[in-house]
């Protein structure tokens, strides 16, 4: 795996909102004990992957295109590089074309990050910095470099019309807050902890956005395995039993065998 860069200064901070464009970097969460994908499970127009507290994850990026992007990385709403409250106008890290990196944790410093474990949401690093509001997610915010090209003319002006836009952020929380009622679920179980600190040596770069709006944004939800089986996204129950589980059970499974 190439060298992975991070882009340390903040440029152009301002509020950014999404361009349609197609997918430019690939996002999948990794099990760090096993080195296992999380499946990730489509419900109600969201992706979801399932999180086991105490264990240990990675986000892995993939950059598919043939020129270098700024990748804004936020958990639970929180920026992955500087710890402020998540904005796409903050630092990121920067992928080569065609480059894979798995960051592993929150960034302490250029040479070491504190590592992302799922955790029961008190314990979250957001929760514990005050932030709980946007726990259960993890996003980007991907923005292409800036390429030398001569001068166009401008675009004739348009006129203003009178239609208003709806939110849709508006109608899909509505949505997902009757769909929670539906399945009788409760409210986001886990979060990404602050974990044990390890080496992951990176660097400073210069990066300057083609635009101040980011060419794709995407996002990833999770939260315990009981929950997302009772929202109907995982089946129901007995696969996301502990292994260590040793309470009373009806129905054990097996067949019966000799007495001792």
């Amino acid at each position: 795996m190439s060298r992975l860069l991070l882009l340390a200064a903040i440029l152009f901070a301002a509020a950014c909102t999404p361009v349609r464009a197609g997918s430019l970097v690939r996002l999948d969460v990794v099990d760090r004990d096993t080195g296992e994908w999380l499946p990730q499970h489509r419900h109600r127009g969201d992706a979801w992957v399932a999180g086991v507290p105490g264990r240990p994850y990675a986000v892995r990026i993939t950059n598919d295109s043939d020129r270098r992007v700024l990748v804004v990385l936020s958990i639970d709403g929180v920026n992955a590089v500087t710890g402020e409250t998540a904005d796409p106008g903050q630092a990121g890290y920067v992928l080569a074309p065609w480059q894979s990196a798995e960051i592993a944790g929150w960034r302490k410093s250029l040479d070491d990050v504190a590592r992302f474990v799922f955790t029961d949401l008190p314990d979250s690093y957001a929760a514990r910095t005050g932030r709980p509001q946007h726990v259960g997610v993890i996003g980007v915010a991907v923005f292409a470099e800036r390429r030398h090209t001569p001068p166009r003319p401008p675009s004739p002006p348009v006129a203003g019309g009178k239609r208003a836009l709806v939110p849709q952020s508006a109608q899909s929380a509505a949505e997902t807050e009757a769909a929670d009622s539906a399945y009788g679920a409760s409210r986001q179980r886990i979060g990404t902890g602050h974990g044990e600190h390890e080496w992951s040596p990176t660097q400073r770069t210069a990066f300057v956005r083609a635009s101040t709006r980011p060419m794709q944004v995407t996002q990833l939800r999770y939260d315990a395995p009981q929950r997302l089986a009772a929202m109907g996204i995982l089946p129901r129950p007995y696969a996301w039993r502990r292994h260590d589980d040793v309470s009373p059970q009806a129905f054990p499974g097996g067949f019966v065998p000799n007495p001792r």
